[in-house]
């Protein structure tokens, strides 16, 4: 927070502030640490502290699940089918555009992460997904 220079009968003191919790200042003098309490009146600060748990994946989480021989192709974030230009039976490279999804007011390219054949398409133009939702099963 600050750091302040101190002398007090002749000596130096660097002080830095790290931080103040209700009557609790942290401070670091000279590189040693202390917890200070303050005999005053705190000011209490409107802005509440934001405290959030850990993300925990789930096991398998963000990976593209084999399902009978085969796999499946999921929607990376949520929006809709803008144009879709493979279909059923067709055979695709890795790397190959596969469908264009229109999310956040931009067309994505949604591309075939390895070769394959299409085995089945679960959308149409113009559905609206959501992320995770299953786009394409391949053989």
């Amino acid at each position: 927070m600050k750091k302040l220079e101190f002398t007090i009968k002749g000596n130096k003191y660097s002080v830095h502030i790290k931080d103040v919790e209700d009557n609790i200042a942290h401070i670091e003098v000279n590189g040693t640490e202390y917890a200070v309490e303050i005999n005053q009146e705190v000011k209490r600060t409107k802005t509440p502290k934001l405290v959030r748990k850990d993300v925990v994946k789930k096991p398998g989480e963000g990976t593209i699940k084999k399902t009978s021989g085969g796999s499946i192709l999921k929607a990376p974030l949520p929006g809709s089918i803008f144009k879709i230009l493979v279909s059923a039976g067709d055979e695709v490279k890795k790397g190959q555009n596969l469908l264009i999804m229109e999310a956040m007011k931009m067309e994505n390219e949604i591309q075939s992460e390895k070769d394959g054949v299409i085995k089945a398409l679960k959308v149409n133009v113009g559905d609206a997904v959501l992320q995770g939702d299953v786009l394409i099963e391949f053989e």
